[in-house]
């Protein structure tokens, strides 16, 4: 994700405009079908909200597909910003983008095609690429995040089940798989961190999180937090371990892109890969982040989530059985450092995007819990700071993670 300075209104009336980029985003579906299909009717079904591509159901005859349209390789936040500049800029822009054989698409087509081909994980499938527009095959079944909340005392067994499908990715020499220029950056933690918040535009971002979509004293707060963590997570990303390394990292895993077709203790099916060289604690991190933030969105209850917490807890202890304590404390660090560095990362997006970009339901969620979650990262990187609290921090994170649930 590319983040610019931010622009006032006023200041720049030919920036692009939500209707802008959906109408044409919808045309180049229509265009894309019409050449790798010119014999079926299509229909645009319904728009599923997201921040980072636009993304549309389709009927094509009557099979149903998912279009995914991604303009510069960059968020639709970014864009609505001004970060690649006006209008007629990006819609020429892209016509070059869409040829690239690096493009957003490209790369991430290739890589559906180098997981199809292995036993495990299993991803949705791939239906054609054109002119920019990627096709999958939809995958039905209940996701991971409803898992939890259905099952939440069996939430051991069920983050191991996507990490069971992940073991040949983390295996050592596994990075051979992928051609360093087919991995997707955009999806690494601290490489998104890094640029958001860096230099003079990273200040401005943070100065302007929340202007259309918070509360005044809400949005202070907010801002207040943010700047304080992010100062932290800095100094704090110097000590993680080696973040590259002979392993893979699906770099995407969320509860909501996790999906069980034949149902629970069955082999799930994973969406929108984002393989990356990097520690497997990489793919640990993410996964936590993201569902301690699908919990914090949806807040099952104290007893629900303290299950589902206590199962998290135990997932990442079966990570390090094997390891000294001195590794242990050092994994666990690890994890928790790009933990708070993804959910700030995520929560940002959010904030910073404009009020006519709409948001998918877990994101509106998530910006009306914005201070509880701010706070979690707050004072957790606070605890991980300090000397005389770091060993503490871990404990500390599932108990803010608890309440934000409650």
């Amino acid at each position: 994700m590319t983040i610019g300075v931010y622009t006032a209104p006023q200041q720049n009336l030919t920036r692009p405009t939500a209707a802008d980029l959906f109408v044409y985003a919808a045309a180049q579906i229509h265009r894309a079908a019409a050449e790798i299909w010119p014999d079926e009717p299509v229909t645009l079904e319904s728009h599923v909200p997201s921040v980072t591509g636009y993304v549309h159901r389709v009927r094509v005859s009557d099979r149903f597909l998912y279009a995914k349209v991604s303009i510069l390789g960059v968020s639709l936040v970014s864009l609505l910003r001004g970060s690649c500049g006006p209008w007629s800029d990006v819609r020429q822009a892209q016509e070059d983008y869409v040829r690239r054989p690096d493009s957003l698409l490209v790369r991430e087509a290739e890589q559906l095609k180098i997981l199809a081909g292995l036993s495990r994980p299993r991803v949705c499938a791939a239906a054609g690429l054109r002119k920019g527009v990627l096709f999958t095959e939809p995958v039905t079944g209940p996701s991971l995040g409803e898992l939890l909340i259905e099952r939440p005392s069996d939430t051991w067994e069920l983050l191991a089940f996507p990490f069971a499908e992940l073991r040949a990715l983390h295996r050592p020499g596994a990075s051979r798989r992928l051609d360093p220029r087919g991995a997707i950056g955009a999806r690494s933690i601290a490489g998104t961190f890094l640029r958001k918040f860096n230099g003079l535009s990273g200040t401005c971002y943070v100065n302007l999180l929340g202007a259309e979509r918070c509360e005044p004293g809400p949005r202070e707060d907010v801002i207040g937090m943010v700047r304080r963590s992010v100062a932290r997570l800095r100094g704090l990303r110097m000590a993680l371990p080696g973040a590259e390394g002979m392993t893979l990292v699906y770099g995407d895993l969320k509860p909501e892109h996790i999906l069980f077709p034949e149902g629970f203790k069955e082999r799930p099916v994973m969406l929108d890969p984002g393989l990356l060289r990097a520690s497997p604690m990489v793919d640990v991190a993410k996964l936590i982040s993201r569902t301690v933030l699908f919990l914090a969105a949806h807040r099952p209850g104290s007893q629900t989530a303290g299950q589902i917490i206590a199962g998290i807890d135990a997932f990442a202890d079966t990570r390090v059985r094997a390891l000294s304590l001195q590794e242990r404390a050092t994994w666990r660090r690890g994890v928790l450092t790009l933990w708070l560095m993804d959910t700030v990362n995520i929560l940002s997006t959010y904030l910073s995007a404009p009020a006519a970009l709409p948001l998918p339901a877990l994101g509106m969620a998530l910006v009306g819990q914005a201070v509880p979650v701010c706070s979690l990262v707050d004072e957790v990187s606070a605890a991980l700071s300090d000397k005389t609290t770091k060993h503490g921090a871990w404990d500390l994170a599932l108990a803010h993670a608890l309440a934000v649930a409650s």
